[in-house]
């Protein structure tokens, strides 16, 4: 008889949807621990423009996978993979549930689909001249270039993600196939509850402008200063996040404040609907649920966990 696989809850959704309260209010009524799967929680000293659950938050229930590395390194899909796995199981053997919790969806199906990048030698000099095109014609062109060849990769990868999107370029034309084509994936070594959290448009988007509000009062533009004194550069991938590339204007006077506010809900709500592609409303592994319909939630989580032998 095939031994059962380990569980694993997911919750998944738009940012600003409300995955943050809801999973700390799950882990701590079914026992369990969060794994973040958001590649913006990695940086140290990123916390008010990547809306980093507050220290009082994180002491309610333990948190695995924040603040890991620095602005200026780098956190691979594969050591995420490597070290998410590894903590699920550690969470595990403490008897206690692992819940993944995020909206990057690549780093959520490395996980739980076994993703791998595709296995092609860096090629440094193709590379160096994606990246002098970068520095050309800008990340929106790089991008452009992606959507012709490879339009379901390009629609997976933010357009200033450029390192992402020049290793996407790299493998396509290295290699003559699509990225999207390239990925390795096994049968998901674990028996996985996805919980989809979703709101109305107009709803979600009224939290993104009140979230960003909230950051410029909350001393957003602080965080950033300090970044910058502390030698960290804006071309850096980690302060290319949306929020950072604009506080960083603000900062060096050459936008006010308005400005970067405008800017940034016109970049989250790309985000948001790029963020629908990787989980969808049509997709039947997912259980989806607006955020106020707990006990719907909670009996939904029960009725899994039961079956799992929690």
């Amino acid at each position: 008889m095939t031994p059962a696989k380990p569980p694993l809850i997911l919750i998944v959704g738009p940012t600003a949807v409300g995955k943050t309260e809801l999973a700390i209010q799950l882990a701590q009524e079914f026992n369990g621990e969060i794994i973040s799967a958001d590649s913006r929680l990695f940086y140290r000293g990123m916390n008010i423009g990547t809306a980093k659950p507050s220290p009082a938050e994180m002491g309610r229930v333990p948190h695995h996978l924040i603040d890991i590395v620095n602005p200026d390194e780098t956190l691979s899909l594969a050591v995420f993979q490597q070290k998410a796995h590894e903590i699920i199981a550690e969470i595990h053997s403490r008897g206690k549930l692992p819940f993944l919790v995020g909206g990057t969806g690549q780093y959520v199906r490395a996980v739980t689909e076994g993703w791998t990048p595709p296995a092609v030698t860096p090629n440094t000099r193709m590379r160096d001249e994606l990246e002098r095109m970068n520095i050309e014609k800008g990340a929106e062109w790089l991008h452009d270039k992606l959507r012709i060849l490879d339009p379901q990769a390009a629609d997976k990868i933010d357009a200033r993600n450029v390192r992402r999107t020049v290793r996407a370029l790299e493998v396509i034309l290295t290699t003559g196939r699509k990225f999207s084509e390239q990925r390795g994936q096994v049968e998901s070594p674990y028996s996985l509850l996805t919980i989809g959290l979703i709101r109305q448009r107009d709803e979600l988007y009224r939290r993104v402008d009140e979230r960003i509000d909230l950051m410029f009062a909350n001393g957003f533009l602080d965080e950033v200063k300090g970044l910058l004194d502390n030698g960290y550069a804006p071309s850096l991938p980690s302060l290319s996040a949306i929020g950072y590339r604009e506080a960083i204007r603000v900062a060096k006077a050459e936008w006010n404040e308005d400005q970067a506010k405008v800017e940034m809900r016109r970049m989250t709500r790309v985000f948001v609907r790029r963020q629908a592609n990787w989980f969808k409303e049509s997709d039947p592994q997912i259980c989806w649920f607006h955020p106020n319909q707990k006990e719907e939630i909670k009996r939904c989580l029960r009725n899994f966990a039961q079956s799992a032998g929690f």
